[in-house]
């Protein structure tokens, strides 16, 4: 559905990137809750008629991976060749998201970029050797401070622990290459203060700000105590921390150090989408190490929040992980892709039922948009053979719904578009759904259907046009989200041999009143929703 032609001749791509995942186990639904995030923010920029680059991937290297395949029996890249093909690249398939890039941290193309980019920052005197000893977690590739990490209890009774994980640190002893991180908390500040939407929400700007103001240590980038990893170019008995490693991808992958015309065009992102777990790398290191080397800062980095379960981050090491395709058998891929956007306010943490995830699919998605959709073609199938009729009649019902959905396009755009607050912006659209509902509730088509008069028939045409035409609107609006539930109502509207295909329907002209043409073939399908069976 990518926009072509001149409008996007050399523009810059609206370039969106997910975190580049750990292949230690299989995705769970706080994975996919970023990514499916992500398609649809970069969706709805191509609905716009923008240029659009959109970044996904896999994180391969580090201690981490090589203990599980250890654990697995298998070499490191056998281990992450088999969860990528059998497991990560399928689920983003199902979930329908429309990525155009999946950089993988042991292809050649990130590898040996990430050793030049190095090699340059140690050229430049921005790295030097020394010796560390600390407590690091190896469920998050970190060194820690004393001071952040828990008491243990229990079986780790004596024990320090990561606050993350709930696991206990290991102790860590080596000579390792330093990047001279603490030369940038100043020139950090003055980045925050000058772009204070750089850091979303407030609350995360508000946590990375008060950690840099404390002052920053200078970063360990090499380890030496295994050797799954990146070489460090001037010296191979080291290989590059797992962290400088992945947060490159966001560069290698656009063509840094191979094609300057792609790099040119695609860097820097506009929206780094990052769990708040790993906020510190992508708002602290990552904008340092781009200052060192001379390179353009993200524009945005936006920190979701956690999934929560039974009160718990949803994880695999907690017991509480949940498979995205649990849900997608019983609700549908549809329903999975809105119920997250919808239902938590995205940048904070909140809360997953089976409960909530039924009760919202029967009212919102079954009742008022399903339901609508259906009355509205059977209505035109009995009254009208099927043949939307033309509004003769138009009044001011007609021109509430008329200035409803303007209103709604508007705030639907800045929220999904600008705002990233994807629960606003959907619900700005189902309070749309809700009032063409109402509007036929009050405007009592059956009833005015049975007057045979002109007056009336002109007035029953003026009715189902105006609410098939809202429908028309919806399923523009709703197309990101619920890419194959907008394409069959697009289809039942007949809006294809008319308007042209859905994918090339622009989000800015959904609110444009009338482009469904009288005449059009109005068909009764399948329900968008079919109603939910027992579990």
């Amino acid at each position: 559905m990518a926009a072509t032609g001149t409008e996007q001749q050399g523009a810059k791509a609206y370039y969106v990137s997910t975190p580049i995942y750990y292949v230690n186990d299989a995705p769970h639904l706080g994975h996919a809750y970023t990514t499916v995030a992500g398609d649809v923010l970069t969706r709805w920029h191509r609905q716009r008629g923008e240029k659009v680059w959109y970044l996904t991937g896999t994180d391969e290297h580090g201690q981490k991976i090589m203990r599980t395949a250890e654990a697995n029996g298998v070499g490191p890249q056998e281990w992450c060749d088999r969860l990528v093909e059998e497991a990560w690249k399928p689920l983003w398939k199902h979930l329908e998201i429309a990525n155009d890039d999946f950089i993988r941290t042991t292809e050649t193309r990130h590898t040996a970029r990430v050793q030049e980019f190095v090699q340059d920052l140690y050229d430049k005197g921005e790295i030097y050797q020394g010796g560390y000893e600390g407590p690091y977690c190896v469920g998050c590739e970190e060194y820690k401070t004393y001071g952040e990490l828990l008491e243990g209890e229990g079986e780790y009774a004596g024990q320090k622990l990561c606050p993350i994980h709930k696991k206990p640190v290991e102790m860590l002893q080596e000579e390792n290459y330093f990047f001279r991180l603490s030369d940038y908390g100043p020139k950090l500040m003055e980045h925050y203060e000058r772009n204070p939407g750089f850091i979303q929400p407030e609350s995360a700007r508000n946590e990375v700000v008060n950690f840099v103001r404390q002052g920053l240590e200078d970063l360990s980038i090499s380890r030496s105590t295994f050797d799954w990893g990146v070489k460090v170019p001037w010296d191979d008995k080291h290989v590059i921390y797992v962290w400088i490693d992945a947060l490159l991808n966001y560069a290698t992958a656009v063509g840094y150090g191979s094609d300057q015309e792609k790099f040119d065009a695609t860097f820097p992102a506009n929206v780094h989408l990052v769990g708040k777990d790993i906020l510190r790398f992508h708002a602290v290191i990552w904008p340092a190490m781009l200052m060192a080397n001379g390179l353009p800062l993200p524009h945005k980095i936006a920190a979701n929040g956690w999934l929560m379960v039974g009160g718990e981050k949803m994880s695999k090491s907690n017991l509480t992980g949940i498979s995205p395709q649990q849900l997608t058998e019983h609700f549908g891929v549809d329903a999975y892709r809105w119920y997250f956007l919808r239902a938590i306010a995205f940048g904070h943490d909140g809360s997953f039922s089976w409960e909530d995830f039924t009760a919202r699919y029967t009212s919102e998605l079954a009742n008022d948009y399903g339901n609508l959709a259906s009355r509205v073609a059977a209505m035109v199938g009995k009254y009208f053979g099927g043949q939307l009729p033309e509004a003769s009649a138009h009044g001011t019902a007609e021109q509430a719904i008329v200035d409803g959905l303007e209103s709604t396009v508007t705030e639907a755009d800045r929220r999904v578009g600008e705002d990233l607050d994807f629960s606003g912006g959907l619900t700005a659209i189902f309070d749309f759904i809700k009032q063409v509902n109402g509007y036929l509730t009050e405007q009592e088509p059956w009833k005015v259907a049975k007057d045979t008069s002109p007056e009336a028939q002109a007035r029953l045409a003026t009715i189902l046009y105006t609410a098939a035409e809202s429908l028309r609107a919806c399923a523009v609006l709703l197309n990101p989200v619920m890419p194959e539930t907008s394409q069959k109502l697009w289809d039942s509207l007949g809006a294809e041999a008319s308007l042209g295909a859905l994918a090339d329907q622009r989000v800015q002209d959904a609110g444009r009143w009338g482009l469904l043409p009288a005449g059009s073939t109005i068909t009764k399908g399948a329900a968008l929703f079919p109603r939910l069976e027992e579990r």
